[in-house]
């Protein structure tokens, strides 16, 4: 199947970025490389770093980007991109983009087993390497199990899937998403399951923790801007409330003035903004991008322009 994601909120991106023609941009998260091929057509002398862990998405964003020579694909997770681009000579850059969460290649392409409709060998990893969603789900306990499907998929009825799950890989190992999916079918109360479909919660919550996607995010927000020059932009697209929620709080931690107690009479803490938000509230897909693209319905946009280095 062929790479193809599309690139939510594009426009919006790209005004976010306020990209200089002559300005040093990274895609962290470069997919099919729709962002950066609209990144890269609107510089002359500035340079793109179009990274992604995935190396499928490495090749398929080589490819879309050939055109443009001032282009650099890079396959590395975007929480590593400080080390990526000082290894290519340069110390700060002007903007950086993050569009999070599994892109349509990976959902679609059923051998990646991300996806719950489609039946395949449990895996979910991005990177096509390290621990499987298969692991998970065979090795860790119990507890360990409940624990993933409340905090990442807020699923609340964790115990009773994880439960089944440890019972049913007693008598043979999990190995597809259909035998997990009618696992967690079966442990929800049929209320739940005639709503929606109760796997995507779980579904997501093993796929955060394959790939260790909280850790990642953490990371990568502080690399993103340690590496932004004075008036750089960070712009950051959430799909769900996790990952929205630690963006806007380490964006609000970023700009944050004084910490002082209130009772104090003056400012002792000497503490000034890091940054400014670009957008108090987040911005959210068009309705005609909601028509287009579907997956685009939960998504979020927020952007942070850095006014200080950190100390």
């Amino acid at each position: 199947m062929e790479f193809s994601h599309y690139p939510v909120m594009l426009s919006e991106c790209m005004e976010g970025l306020n990209i200089r023609e002559d300005g040093i941009y990274v895609d962290g998260t470069a997919g099919g490389g729709g962002h950066s091929s609209e990144i890269a057509k609107r510089l002359t002398t500035g340079r793109l770093f179009s990274l992604d862990q995935d190396p499928d998405a490495v090749k398929a964003a080589g490819e879309r980007l050939r055109p443009y020579p001032q282009a650099q694909v890079i396959r590395t997770n975007f929480k590593d991109m400080t080390d990526a681009i000082l290894g290519a000579n340069v110390q700060k850059v002007d903007g950086v983009l993050l569009d999070l969460g599994v892109s349509s290649y990976q959902l679609d392409t059923a051998e990646r087993g991300f996806s719950y409709q489609k039946d395949a060998p449990l895996d979910m990893r991005m990177s096509q390497s390290g621990i499987s969603a298969r692991d998970v789900v065979n090795t860790y306990s119990v507890d360990e199990l409940s624990r993933i499907l409340r905090e990442y998929g807020e699923e609340k009825f964790a115990y009773n899937i994880a439960k089944n799950i440890v019972r049913h890989r007693e008598e043979s190992p999990i190995e597809t998403t259909f035998q997990l999916s009618e696992i967690i079918k079966a442990s929800v109360p049929a209320a739940s399951r005639r709503e929606k479909n109760p796997c995507k919660r779980s579904f997501q919550a093993i796929r955060i923790a394959v790939n260790s996607e909280l850790d990642v995010l953490s990371g990568g927000i502080d690399a993103a801007f340690d590496l932004l020059n004075i008036g750089g932009r960070l712009v950051i697209i959430t799909f769900h409330s996790l990952e929205d929620r630690m963006v806007k709080q380490k964006f609000a931690e970023l700009c944050k003035g004084c910490t002082c107690p209130p009772e104090f009479p003056i400012c002792v803490c000497h503490n000034e903004p890091k940054a400014k938000l670009i957008n108090r509230k987040p911005i959210l897909p068009t309705r005609e991008e909601l028509e287009t693209n579907r997956r685009s319905q939960s998504a979020k946009l927020r952007i942070l322009e850095k006014c200080k280095e950190r100390i």
